[in-house]
Parts: C-alpha cells; structure tokens; sequence
C-alpha cells in the first residue's frame, strides 16, 4: 500500500468494532488517507450510520457498513464475502473489536470465558483465516488491537489478558504462516480512552503516573499507528508496537 490521491480502485479495509471510541478513529484516518473502509459493528447502528454519513459526505461511495455477531463464526467468512461482493478486494484487516470487563476468579464463569476468548482470540483468528486468499492477492496487512497487558496482567482481569495474550501470540504466528504475501502486525494501547464503567480519579491518576510521559494518549496515537504499518511499514511483519506513553518502561 502506498500512499495516494483517491482512485476508483481505492484501497479497501475491513475494520471490525468499528462504530465508536478507537475503531471509528481508525476508521476515520484510514479513509482519509485515500482507503475505502467496510465498517462492521454488531449492536451500535445508529454510530456506524452517522460515521457512514460523515465519510460519505467526504467521498461518496467510499464505506460499506457490515453487521454481524463475531462470536457466530458462520457469519466470519459472510464478511469476508460481502466484502468481495462490494470491491472484489482486500487489503488491510483490522482486528479491532473486543469484549472487556473484569472476572474476579471467583466469580468467573464459562460465559465470560466464551465471550471474552470469542471476541478477543478465536474472531479475529478465523476472520484473518477467511480474508487471507483476498489479501493475498493484494499483499495485503492484517492488524490486531492488542493491549499492554498482554505481557502485564490487569488485576481482576484474568481471561481478558489471557485472551490478549493469545492475540499477541497469534500476530508473531500468521506473519510466519502468511508471509511473505501477507503482513502481520499489532499494537498495543495503554491509557488512552477509559472503559465506560468509570475508574476513580484516583485509580486514574495512578495509572498515569506510571507512564513515562504523565498522561494519557488520544484514539488518534492509535489510528495513526494503525496507518504507520498499513501504509509506511512495508518490512514490518510479526511486531507489536505499544502506545502506552512509555508504560512499559516503568517498573
């Protein structure tokens, strides 16, 4: 991929999880950077139709909008489909969707397991499994939103890390199993957008101090990661980049 003014043959991505917070910022670089863009969501309609329109507005015929439950693995290779149907191409998958909450041991359960190693190991595994013949034709990239704590376990998070830890693992994997045609790469957030059931100032203030830089980053940091390796990083493959304002510097 190279960058360029847009063309009736436009680079085209699928970017999952894509309606809000980090993936409709991806999104939104993405398609300013000349791709057109495939926005799955699951539930969030109403955030996937206004990001449409807004893209829209700036090129027309530049989005697709895909609904689909990533834990029905029938519906990983529909995408993919409706994908060629459209543009008869691929090149970049973007594993960004993700389940997160807390499973204190104690509590956890199967369905916690099932959704959480669903959304975060087993989706993006067999979607990057059922993109892998369009991509190929493209060279094309895959890449996973991983998380710094893939290597640093969050406290009450177990099969969430778990989860992400397999992710990374699977990022180093299919860069063997899918080069040289295919690149495969990561990146890791740390503190850039709070989850939605609200930490204290307090636990906030903690976190941040543990950064390098003292302060939490911006959906943007990621996005412009994310086209760093689709565009720019051409001998890049197998690598996991952490945006995390030097947290794992820190001990």
């Amino acid at each position: 991929m190279t960058d360029s003014s847009p063309t009736l043959n436009n680079p085209v991505a699928l970017v999952t999880g894509a309606a809000q917070r980090i993936g409709a910022e991806i999104v939104r670089h993405l398609h300013r950077a000349g791709m057109d863009i495939a926005i799955h969501y699951r539930n969030s309609s109403t955030s996937a139709e206004a990001l449409r329109d807004e893209l829209e507005a700036q090129r027309s015929n530049s989005t697709q909008l895909l609904q689909a439950d990533l834990l029905d693995m029938a519906s990983l290779p529909k995408l993919i489909e409706q994908v060629a149907t459209w543009r008869n191409r691929l090149d970049l998958l973007v594993n960004n969707a993700s389940s997160f909450y807390p499973t204190p041991i104690a509590e956890a359960d199967e369905a916690q397991w099932d959704d959480l190693m669903g959304s975060n190991l087993k989706a993006p595994f067999f979607l990057a499994k059922a993109a892998a013949p369009l991509l190929r034709e493209q060279n094309g990239a895959i890449i996973n939103l991983v998380d710094i704590h893939a290597e640093r376990p969050l406290k009450e998070h177990p099969i969430y890390v778990m989860a992400k830890a397999g992710n990374a693992m699977m990022v180093k994997s299919l860069a063997r199993e899918l080069g040289p045609e295919i690149r495969v790469n990561g990146v890791a957030p740390g503190a850039i957008l709070w989850p939605g059931e609200g930490l204290s100032e307090e636990a906030k203030s903690t976190i941040l101090s543990r950064t390098a830089l003292k302060r939490a980053g911006d959906p943007q940091d990621i996005a412009r990661t994310v086209l760093f390796l689709a565009r720019d990083a051409g001998y890049i493959t197998g690598q996991i980049i952490a945006v995390d304002g030097g947290r794992t510097t820190q001990h």
